[in-house]
């Protein structure tokens, strides 16, 4: 616990149970993402060959990263589902060779068979961009110790960004995360074990985005909110900047996310995103 500036009461920390791992939340986390898929919108396909997916791995925790999320599955807008198989085959070998790496492991399917494989191997997170709707989902979860990350997706990648629409955005997404968390509190996965994710990109249109971003404290009080916003189509749409030249918005957008709460951002760039956070903390802190 640290004390309250100003009048002695005590607040505590909190603290994200992750499988073997414990992190403080007192200052924002860096989730480096590392695609191990053919079909990546961020790397096309850079990473999937196990060498160079370990080696990314390893260059992004020794630029910082505080997780490492590892997905086999390309979720970007189009893309086609995998088998079970096939994405457990092109997370087996990576998992094995980081599981003694000291970072916590995240894996990120929709999958309840790769789910319980994943954690069986090791893994620390499960992050579901499908809110653990699939049956036995939760059920692969709750009786383990990682940590969990619900997220809001409207449909599905291959048709989400077919003219998405909502009542209002803000409380549509937290209404659904409400329901997720709801229903993963009573299977036993206690509340330090949960984030929520709103989903940026994954059937929302720019302005969707943007309001999520705005409004992101009205779904801080449901969880800590993990925000991934790193090279998107909304950065792209606001600097007309390929993929390719999207860190400088990519960061932008990251530390806008941090000023209203985020607890963790995920991001390709890790050591450029820990260089701007540091210095964005350290005005902030002097405050």
């Amino acid at each position: 616990p640290r004390r309250c500036a100003g009048d002695g009461r005590r607040m505590s920390i909190p603290i994200l149970r992750c499988g073997r791992f414990g992190l403080t939340l007192q200052r924002p986390l860096l989730m480096g993402v590392l695609n191990v898929t053919p079909d990546s919108f961020s790397d096309g396909g850079r990473f999937s060959e196990p060498a160079a997916a370990i080696d990314a791995a390893r260059r992004m925790i020794d630029e910082g990263a505080d997780l490492l999320d590892i997905g086999a599955e390309s979720t970007r807008p189009g893309a086609a589902p995998v088998s079970a198989d096939d994405e457990w085959r092109r997370l087996a070998p990576v998992l094995e060779a980081l599981a003694g790496c000291g970072c916590p492991l995240s894996v990120d399917t929709r999958k309840p068979e790769t789910m319980r494989r994943a954690i069986a191997a090791g893994c620390d997170l499960i992050n579901d961009i499908g809110g653990f709707r699939e049956p036995d989902a939760i059920a692969a979860v709750a009786g383990s110790a990682v940590a969990v990350c619900v997220m809001h997706m409207r449909g599905e990648p291959a048709t989400m960004q077919q003219a998405p629409e909502y009542r209002d955005v803000v409380a549509d997404v937290r209404e659904f995360l409400r329901a997720r968390v709801d229903a993963l509190r009573g299977a036993g996965v206690v509340g330090p074990r949960i984030l929520v994710d709103p989903g940026i990109g994954f059937g929302k249109t720019l302005e969707h985005n943007l309001e999520l971003i705005r409004r992101l404290p009205a779904l801080a009080e449901i969880a800590p909110v993990l925000v991934g916003v790193s090279r998107k189509s909304m950065i792209g749409a606001l600097t007309g900047r390929d993929v390719s030249q999207r860190l400088p918005g990519s960061l932008a957008a990251m530390l806008a996310a941090v000023a209203r709460g985020a607890a963790v951002v995920r991001v390709h760039d890790v050591a450029a995103s820990r260089d701007a956070l540091a210095v964005w903390s350290s005005i902030e802190g002097s405050r």
